[in-house]
This record gives structure tokens, C-alpha cells and sequence, in this order.
């Protein structure tokens, strides 16, 4: 688990609900759990200060950071799609983009990265396709320097067709399968993790689960049932991500806010 990855998760899950703020001591601390070092955190943070994530503040409790606006926006629209909490239906309509694609191929993978996270997928490389428009996609196109054009289509041979649009963009069954490996691998880990278990290791093992779920939102579109497969594995997965993620959640709540209020007792005493 990267520290910069960790750090966006820590603020969405947690942070974001507390006033999207926490001193650095804290920030080290609930990551420690983790296996990530100090200076990764460090590292991390300040490299989310130069991208626009993060902005340093002074806490009572010391220096710490705080998500920007841009963060806030990117956070809350994340935890929309790890949860669930929007329900999207489908008007048979296409947001379709054709673009000039990058010249650079580091520039080419940021950009397909960043229009995957959106929900578009790839007919092409200058041919994207969404099932829903993306709030963000104007900004995104704009601020990288892309020219391009953006239609809103609808397949001539109706869902059927639609259907067929959805497979040259999406691998559903590679998809479908990752959603399997998840679950597979996360039983075991989570199976350990009993009312008897520390809210310390019950942060943990949340963390993980909530880490591994977020990497869907690079990978699944969120397509709406009537273009997904019968017996859809990304059903299934997601019923077992919410129960244990809801399991789990008082312990951790309970082990972050022992980080956050050790931290300012630890200042309060230092300040006498």
C-alpha cells in the first residue's frame, strides 16, 4: 500500500467527516497500523501539498494538513461510488468524447487513467464512451490540453446494440473475475477479525478492505443493470464489502478518534 494512496483514503474514510483535518502526528500514527513508515507519510503529504490535494494549517495540536477544495470534491465523489449512494438509472443514452490524443505516452496514460476513474471507456484511442456523463470530464480535457468533441448518443439497435458498445469498451469478465479474487482474498483476512479483536486491528483490517474496494473505482464503470451480465459478480462482491466495511466500523471509528484525541491531550500537556 503506497503512503499517497493510503493518505487519500485515510481523509476520505475518515478525515472527511472530522472536519477533512488531522496534525501530522496523527496522519503517522494511523498509518502505522498500515506497515507505512514516518517519512513515506511525510513524503507523501508533501507531494499532495505541490498537486492541489492538501494544504498545510496550524492545529492547536500543531502543524497538520487539510484537503482542499479540489480534494473535498474528488473525495465525496469517490465515497458516492465506494458506497453506493447515488443510484444511476439509464436513459439508453451515450456521453460519447472524440479526442486528439496526447503525443507524449506518459501524458496518453494519465489521460486514459483519468477517464477510466470518470466511468469512460476506450472504442479507440481517440474514441471514449460513458454510460453517464462525467461531472468532472470538461475540466479534466481542459486542463490537460486536449481538443476535443462531446456528443450525447444513443445506439440505433437499441440495448441490444448498447450491449455491444459496453463489451468493446469494458472487459466485464476480467472485471467480473477481479471481483471474485476480492472477495476470495479478503474472507480470510477479514474472517480473523472478531469482537474480540482490537479496535486497533479492526482499523486495519477496515482500512485494507475499503484500500482494495477503491481500486474498483479504476476498473468498473458502474454500468447500469440493463448492459451488465446476468448473475453479475460485482453484486455479490459489493454485499459483502458493505456488511463487513458496516461490521467493522464502530471499532475503527473508535481507534481514530483515540489517535486524534491522544494527539491533543499530548498537545494540551505540553502547552501547560
Amino acid at each position: 500500500m503506497q503512503a499517497r494512496s493510503a493518505l487519500f483514503d485515510l481523509y476520505g474514510d475518515h478525515l472527511r467527516a472530522r472536519g477533512g483535518r488531522a496534525p501530522v502526528a496523527a496522519l503517522v500514527k494511523l498509518l502505522a497500523p498500515l506497515g507505512i513508515a514516518p517519512p513515506a507519510v511525510r513524503t507523501a503529504v508533501s507531494r499532495m501539498v505541490r498537486q492541489g490535494w492538501l494544504e498545510p494549517l496550524r492545529l492547536a495540536s500543531g502543524p497538520g494538513y487539510s484537503i482542499t477544495a479540489k480534494a473535498a470534491r474528488r473525495l465525496d465523489e469517490a465515497a458516492v461510488r465506494i458506497y453506493r449512494t447515488g443510484r444511476h438509472g439509464w436513459d439508453g443514452r451515450f456521453d460519447l468524447l472524440v479526442l486528439e490524443a496526447p503525443d507524449n505516452r506518459r501524458d496518453r496514460q494519465r489521460l486514459a487513467a483519468n477517464l477510466t476513474y470518470l466511468g469512460y471507456g476506450a472504442l479507440d484511442d481517440c474514441t471514449w464512451v460513458a454510460t453517464r456523463p462525467g461531472e468532472d470530464v470538461d475540466v479534466l480535457l481542459a486542463e490537460a490540453g486536449v481538443h476535443y468533441e462531446r456528443f450525447t448518443a444513443a445506439h440505433a439497435a437499441g440495448t441490444p446494440g448498447a450491449m455491444g458498445v459496453v463489451r468493446r469498451a469494458w472487459d466485464l469478465a476480467e472485471i467480473g473475475r477481479a471481483y471474485e479474487r476480492f472477495v476470495a482474498e479478503q474472507k480470510p483476512l477479514l474472517s480473523g477479525i472478531t469482537v474480540r479483536s482490537s479496535d486497533e486491528d479492526a482499523y486495519a483490517a477496515r482500512f485494507r478492505l475499503v484500500h482494495a474496494w477503491r481500486t474498483f473505482l479504476f476498473r468498473d464503470p458502474q454500468l447500469p443493470p440493463a448492459l451488465l451480465p446476468e448473475r453479475w459478480p460485482g453484486t455479490s462482491a459489493a454485499g459483502f464489502f458493505d456488511r463487513h466495511a458496516a461490521r467493522l466500523r464502530p471499532a475503527a471509528d473508535r481507534y481514530v478518534e483515540q489517535c486524534l484525541d491522544g494527539n491533543n491531550r499530548l498537545a494540551r500537556q505540553k502547552g501547560r
